[in-house]
Protein backbone atom coordinates (compact mmCIF):
# COMPACT_ATOMS: atom_id res chain seq x y z
CA UNK A 1 0.00 0.00 0.00
CA UNK A 2 2.58 2.13 0.40
CA UNK A 3 4.38 1.69 -2.90
CA UNK A 4 2.09 4.10 -5.00
CA UNK A 5 2.58 2.30 -8.13
CA UNK A 6 0.69 -0.96 -6.68
CA UNK A 7 -2.49 1.39 -6.84
CA UNK A 8 -2.19 1.72 -11.00
CA UNK A 9 -3.32 -1.28 -12.57
CA UNK A 10 -3.23 -2.37 -16.19
CA UNK A 11 -5.18 -0.77 -18.79
CA UNK A 12 -6.93 -3.99 -19.21
CA UNK A 13 -7.85 -4.77 -15.30
CA UNK A 14 -9.65 -0.77 -15.50
CA UNK A 15 -11.24 -2.46 -18.13
CA UNK A 16 -13.38 -4.50 -15.76
CA UNK A 17 -12.28 -7.69 -17.52
CA UNK A 18 -14.34 -7.29 -20.81
CA UNK A 19 -13.19 -7.80 -23.87
CA UNK A 20 -11.91 -4.64 -26.18
CA UNK A 21 -11.06 -4.00 -29.57
CA UNK A 22 -7.25 -3.66 -30.88
CA UNK A 23 -7.44 0.10 -30.74
CA UNK A 24 -9.43 -0.15 -27.18
CA UNK A 25 -6.34 -1.67 -26.35
CA UNK A 26 -3.98 1.26 -27.89
CA UNK A 27 -5.87 3.73 -26.00
CA UNK A 28 -5.62 2.20 -22.86
CA UNK A 29 -2.29 2.08 -23.40
CA UNK A 30 -1.93 5.63 -24.22
CA UNK A 31 -3.47 6.66 -21.36
CA UNK A 32 -1.17 4.53 -19.42
CA UNK A 33 1.41 6.31 -20.55
CA UNK A 34 0.24 9.41 -20.80
CA UNK A 35 -0.47 8.81 -16.88
CA UNK A 36 3.00 8.25 -15.93
CA UNK A 37 4.05 11.44 -17.93
CA UNK A 38 1.39 13.70 -15.37
CA UNK A 39 2.67 12.46 -11.94
CA UNK A 40 6.59 13.13 -13.53
CA UNK A 41 5.49 16.49 -14.89
CA UNK A 42 3.04 17.42 -12.18
CA UNK A 43 3.82 20.69 -10.44
CA UNK A 44 1.83 19.82 -7.13
CA UNK A 45 3.43 16.55 -6.73
CA UNK A 46 2.18 13.22 -6.73
CA UNK A 47 0.66 12.04 -3.34
CA UNK A 48 -1.76 11.16 -2.44
CA UNK A 49 -3.27 14.25 -0.50
CA UNK A 50 -2.43 17.59 -1.16
CA UNK A 51 -1.88 20.72 0.99
CA UNK A 52 -4.23 23.40 0.45
CA UNK A 53 -0.75 25.82 0.01
CA UNK A 54 -0.64 24.67 -3.05
CA UNK A 55 -3.92 25.30 -4.32
CA UNK A 56 -4.34 29.63 -3.38
CA UNK A 57 -7.80 29.88 -5.07
CA UNK A 58 -9.13 27.48 -1.80
CA UNK A 59 -9.63 29.92 0.27
CA UNK A 60 -11.80 32.18 -1.77
CA UNK A 61 -13.33 29.09 -2.96
CA UNK A 62 -14.20 27.93 0.64
CA UNK A 63 -15.58 31.29 1.84
CA UNK A 64 -19.23 30.74 0.81
CA UNK A 65 -19.34 27.27 1.99
CA UNK A 66 -22.23 28.34 4.29
CA UNK A 67 -24.51 29.36 1.81
CA UNK A 68 -23.33 26.05 -0.19
CA UNK A 69 -24.55 23.85 2.59
CA UNK A 70 -27.62 25.34 2.35
CA UNK A 71 -28.53 25.07 -0.75
CA UNK A 72 -27.11 21.21 0.06
CA UNK A 73 -29.83 21.03 2.58
CA UNK A 74 -32.25 22.20 -0.23
CA UNK A 75 -31.36 19.60 -2.35
CA UNK A 76 -31.41 16.96 0.35
CA UNK A 77 -35.09 17.63 1.30
CA UNK A 78 -36.21 15.88 -2.35
CA UNK A 79 -33.84 13.02 -0.78
CA UNK A 80 -36.50 10.33 -1.88
CA UNK A 81 -36.34 11.56 -5.68
CA UNK A 82 -32.36 11.76 -6.26
CA UNK A 83 -31.56 9.48 -8.76
CA UNK A 84 -28.46 6.47 -7.32
CA UNK A 85 -24.88 7.73 -8.82
CA UNK A 86 -25.26 4.47 -10.87
CA UNK A 87 -28.15 4.87 -12.49
CA UNK A 88 -26.57 8.31 -14.20
CA UNK A 89 -23.21 6.99 -14.40
CA UNK A 90 -22.77 3.60 -14.98
CA UNK A 91 -19.79 3.10 -14.47
CA UNK A 92 -19.71 3.40 -11.16
CA UNK A 93 -21.62 0.04 -10.92
CA UNK A 94 -19.27 -2.09 -10.20
CA UNK A 95 -18.58 -0.22 -6.95
CA UNK A 96 -22.42 0.54 -5.97
CA UNK A 97 -25.72 -1.03 -6.69
CA UNK A 98 -27.71 -0.02 -4.26
CA UNK A 99 -29.42 3.45 -3.87
CA UNK A 100 -27.46 4.40 -0.88
CA UNK A 101 -25.45 6.82 -3.14
CA UNK A 102 -26.91 9.76 -4.40
CA UNK A 103 -25.71 12.44 -6.77
CA UNK A 104 -27.21 16.01 -7.79
CA UNK A 105 -25.22 16.88 -10.50
CA UNK A 106 -23.68 20.11 -11.68
CA UNK A 107 -21.13 19.75 -13.98
CA UNK A 108 -20.01 16.34 -15.68
CA UNK A 109 -17.09 16.27 -17.67
CA UNK A 110 -17.93 19.94 -18.13
CA UNK A 111 -21.16 19.28 -19.62
CA UNK A 112 -23.43 21.75 -17.52
CA UNK A 113 -26.59 20.86 -15.95
CA UNK A 114 -28.58 24.20 -16.05
CA UNK A 115 -31.34 23.67 -13.95
CA UNK A 116 -29.75 22.43 -11.18
CA UNK A 117 -26.91 24.96 -11.36
CA UNK A 118 -29.50 27.78 -11.20
CA UNK A 119 -31.31 26.20 -8.11
CA UNK A 120 -27.53 26.23 -6.18
CA UNK A 121 -26.27 29.74 -7.04
CA UNK A 122 -24.08 30.30 -4.45
CA UNK A 123 -22.74 26.56 -5.77
CA UNK A 124 -22.08 27.98 -9.05
CA UNK A 125 -20.72 30.91 -8.07
CA UNK A 126 -17.70 28.92 -5.96
CA UNK A 127 -17.09 26.59 -8.27
CA UNK A 128 -16.28 29.21 -10.88
CA UNK A 129 -13.22 29.67 -8.55
CA UNK A 130 -11.67 26.50 -9.69
CA UNK A 131 -9.37 26.54 -12.35
CA UNK A 132 -9.96 23.97 -14.25
CA UNK A 133 -12.92 22.38 -13.12
CA UNK A 134 -14.51 19.76 -14.89
CA UNK A 135 -17.03 17.71 -12.59
CA UNK A 136 -19.16 18.45 -9.39
CA UNK A 137 -22.25 17.39 -7.78
CA UNK A 138 -23.46 17.25 -4.08
CA UNK A 139 -22.50 13.55 -3.39
CA UNK A 140 -24.72 12.07 -0.37
CA UNK A 141 -23.62 8.93 1.57
CA UNK A 142 -26.23 7.17 3.46
CA UNK A 143 -25.65 5.94 7.24
CA UNK A 144 -23.75 2.93 6.89
CA UNK A 145 -22.53 3.22 3.32
CA UNK A 146 -19.35 1.68 2.20
CA UNK A 147 -17.52 2.64 -1.04
CA UNK A 148 -15.21 -0.66 -1.93
CA UNK A 149 -11.32 -0.03 -2.86
CA UNK A 150 -11.42 1.41 -6.11
CA UNK A 151 -9.21 3.93 -8.51
CA UNK A 152 -10.48 6.47 -11.02
CA UNK A 153 -9.93 6.33 -15.02
CA UNK A 154 -7.54 8.92 -15.14
CA UNK A 155 -4.55 11.07 -12.96
CA UNK A 156 -4.85 13.86 -15.12
CA UNK A 157 -8.09 15.27 -12.65
CA UNK A 158 -7.34 15.75 -8.88
CA UNK A 159 -10.75 15.33 -6.81
CA UNK A 160 -12.04 17.78 -4.18
CA UNK A 161 -14.26 17.05 -1.60
CA UNK A 162 -16.05 19.96 0.15
CA UNK A 163 -17.25 19.23 4.09
CA UNK A 164 -20.85 20.20 4.45
CA UNK A 165 -22.97 17.50 6.37
CA UNK A 166 -20.60 15.58 8.22
CA UNK A 167 -21.54 12.51 10.77
CA UNK A 168 -19.87 13.28 14.75
CA UNK A 169 -18.12 10.39 14.43
CA UNK A 170 -15.39 11.30 12.25
CA UNK A 171 -13.10 7.55 13.09
CA UNK A 172 -16.06 6.09 11.54
CA UNK A 173 -16.48 8.15 8.90
CA UNK A 174 -13.61 8.11 6.50
CA UNK A 175 -11.85 8.33 3.57
CA UNK A 176 -8.37 6.21 2.70
CA UNK A 177 -6.46 7.05 -0.26
CA UNK A 178 -2.85 4.74 -0.81
CA UNK A 179 -1.91 3.87 3.10
CA UNK A 180 -3.46 7.48 4.25
CA UNK A 181 -6.70 7.88 5.87
CA UNK A 182 -8.45 11.81 6.41
CA UNK A 183 -11.91 12.68 7.80
CA UNK A 184 -13.93 15.23 6.46
CA UNK A 185 -14.56 18.44 8.52
CA UNK A 186 -17.23 20.75 7.48
CA UNK A 187 -16.22 24.10 5.60
CA UNK A 188 -13.07 22.65 4.59
CA UNK A 189 -11.37 20.84 1.61
CA UNK A 190 -9.68 17.13 0.67
CA UNK A 191 -8.31 16.94 -2.49
CA UNK A 192 -6.54 14.24 -3.18
CA UNK A 193 -5.83 12.05 -6.27
CA UNK A 194 -8.77 9.98 -7.37
CA UNK A 195 -6.63 7.32 -9.30
CA UNK A 196 -4.95 5.73 -6.26
CA UNK A 197 -6.49 3.21 -4.98
CA UNK A 198 -9.09 4.55 -2.51
CA UNK A 199 -12.35 3.35 -0.48
CA UNK A 200 -15.26 5.55 1.40
CA UNK A 201 -17.14 4.20 4.86
CA UNK A 202 -19.82 5.83 6.76
CA UNK A 203 -20.48 3.51 9.36
CA UNK A 204 -22.76 6.00 11.57
CA UNK A 205 -26.21 6.54 11.35
CA UNK A 206 -26.07 9.69 9.98
CA UNK A 207 -25.90 11.10 6.41
CA UNK A 208 -22.71 12.45 4.90
CA UNK A 209 -22.99 15.32 2.05
CA UNK A 210 -19.60 16.80 0.24
CA UNK A 211 -19.52 18.80 -2.72
CA UNK A 212 -16.76 16.41 -4.84
CA UNK A 213 -15.51 18.17 -7.84
CA UNK A 214 -12.57 16.79 -9.60
CA UNK A 215 -10.05 19.70 -11.98
CA UNK A 216 -7.23 19.72 -14.06
CA UNK A 217 -4.28 18.86 -12.20
CA UNK A 218 -1.65 21.62 -12.72
CA UNK A 219 1.24 20.21 -14.90
CA UNK A 220 4.27 21.31 -17.22
CA UNK A 221 3.89 22.55 -20.61
CA UNK A 222 4.01 20.59 -22.90
CA UNK A 223 1.71 17.90 -20.78
CA UNK A 224 -0.41 20.20 -19.51
CA UNK A 225 -1.57 20.69 -23.07
CA UNK A 226 -1.92 16.86 -24.16
CA UNK A 227 -3.92 16.62 -20.80
CA UNK A 228 -6.03 19.30 -21.13
CA UNK A 229 -7.20 17.54 -24.58
CA UNK A 230 -7.62 14.52 -23.38
CA UNK A 231 -9.68 15.75 -20.53
CA UNK A 232 -11.92 17.37 -22.37
CA UNK A 233 -12.28 14.90 -25.36
CA UNK A 234 -13.31 12.72 -22.43
CA UNK A 235 -17.11 14.52 -22.93
CA UNK A 236 -17.64 12.68 -26.11
CA UNK A 237 -17.34 8.81 -25.21
CA UNK A 238 -19.88 7.23 -25.42
CA UNK A 239 -20.27 6.87 -21.65
CA UNK A 240 -20.00 10.36 -20.61
CA UNK A 241 -22.57 11.01 -23.42
CA UNK A 242 -24.68 8.18 -21.76
CA UNK A 243 -24.39 9.56 -18.16
CA UNK A 244 -25.58 13.01 -20.42
CA UNK A 245 -28.91 11.09 -21.77
CA UNK A 246 -29.49 9.93 -18.06
CA UNK A 247 -28.85 12.58 -16.27
CA UNK A 248 -31.50 14.96 -18.80
CA UNK A 249 -33.87 12.34 -18.70
CA UNK A 250 -33.92 12.39 -14.38
CA UNK A 251 -33.94 15.80 -14.99
CA UNK A 252 -37.06 16.33 -17.39
CA UNK A 253 -39.21 14.15 -14.53
CA UNK A 254 -37.57 16.01 -12.01
CA UNK A 255 -38.48 19.51 -13.27
CA UNK A 256 -41.77 18.86 -14.95
CA UNK A 257 -44.55 21.44 -13.60
CA UNK A 258 -47.02 18.86 -11.75
CA UNK A 259 -43.80 17.44 -9.82
CA UNK A 260 -44.32 17.50 -5.99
Amino acid sequence: MNDLSTNHPSPEKRAFNQPVSTLGKEVFWFIAWLERRVRTNSRVGATPFFEESLFPWTTDFKSEWREVLAEANAVLAQRKRLPAFQDISSDVGYISQDDQWKTFMLLGYGIRSEKNLQSCPATARSLQKIPGVRTAFFSILEPGKRLPPHRGPYNGVLRLHLGLVIPEQPEKCWLRVASEHRHWQPGEVLIFDDALNHEVHNDTNDIRIVLFVDFLRPCRWPINWLNRFVVFAARYSPLVQDARRNQENWERKFYKPDSP
